[in-house]
């Protein structure tokens, strides 16, 4: 078995993606990982046990899943906007359109 493996850990902010390479010892955690990137010093919004989720290659993880060699882990910024509200008031607003791209109430 290898005495270190490799892992990344990215953090998306809005006009950028910050990612960081680390050569972490095997059974290192995603919560291990992610204090070892300095992410959370430099940037104190993150809030794990909180608002935050975090994930691995896109699926969401616990900050105690071992990590495996080539893993990224993924911090994940918390939604502005539900998307599932923001159609539903669309609808209810009466926004529909029709084929073509005109408002729905045109004949």
């Amino acid at each position: 078995m290898a005495d270190l493996i490799d892992v990344e850990v990215t953090y998306a902010l809005p006009h950028r993606q910050l990612c960081v390479k680390l050569k972490l010892p095997p059974e290192s955690t995603v919560r291990q990982a992610i204090d070892a990137s300095g992410l959370l010093a430099s940037h104190p919004e993150i809030d794990l046990d909180g608002e935050n989720k975090v994930g691995i290659y896109a699926k969401l993880a616990r900050l105690d899943t071992t990590l495996r060699d080539r893993d990224r882990v993924e911090i994940y910024r918390p939604l502005i906007a539900d998307p599932k509200a923001v159609r539903k008031k669309r609808a209810d607003e009466g926004k529909a359109m029709k084929k073509g791209g005109g408002s729905a109430d045109e004949t």
